[in-house]
């Protein structure tokens, strides 16, 4: 990597967690900058304005999460033990895998009507998740864990949105109580449709 690809790299790690925390919108370059301790002038030299940091950033904070997700996952032989494993993962959203919070939630619910470059990404992800929980499911099926009637792609579809709605609620009342209900409610679901 040379030294102005790790300065980039650079801005983009200091940058991520404060895009994450404060949303696009509220984040001013001046934040980086003071994070950084770089000029504005080395800023630009590497992000042509804040949108394409924010881009960057958000690219950043998925791959940590993902990355995260399937370093737990790894550690599960079963696709039932593997679908448990993602509720875990994702069942204290006070003390997120990411810092700020679910980088989906965050800065999906900022860019659904301002920014389409960034939906299309966070899109992108959540489509990627459910093909993620579709495929252990059906994989769990063709093992003989789960019964051949369930639905893959409903639960899949349901399964991301109980977790996601309850990050968010949460989030907003500062205790996992909601969180700690849908993920009990989830294994009880896995636990009916397993063999």
């Amino acid at each position: 990597m040379s030294k102005g690809e790790e300065t980039r790299q650079f801005i983009i790690e200091k940058a991520a967690p404060i895009f994450n925390t404060k949303g696009i919108a509220a984040t001013a370059m001046s934040d980086i900058m003071e994070a950084t301790k770089l000029s504005k002038g080395s800023m630009y030299v590497h992000f042509e304005n804040k949108d394409v940091l924010a881009c960057a950033a958000v690219d950043h904070n998925m791959k940590i999460l993902n990355s995260k997700l399937q370093e737990a996952m790894s550690k599960s032989k079963t696709a039932k033990e593997q679908l448990i494993t993602y509720i875990d993962f994702f069942s204290n959203p006070l003390n997120p895998p990411v810092i700020g919070g679910c980088p989906l939630l965050n800065f999906g619910t900022e860019a659904d009507d301002t920014n389409p470059i960034i939906k299309e990404k966070v899109n992108h992800a959540i489509k990627s998740a459910q093909r993620l929980l579709e495929s252990l499911i059906t994989k769990g099926i063709a093992n003989g864990e789960f019964k051949p009637s369930w639905n893959a792609s409903e639960f899949a579809t349901a399964m991301f949105a109980m977790l996601e709605g309850g990050h968010l609620m949460s989030r907003m009342s500062g205790i996992n109580d909601n969180m700690k209900s849908i993920s009990k409610t989830l294994k009880i679901l896995i636990e009916e449709n397993s063999l």
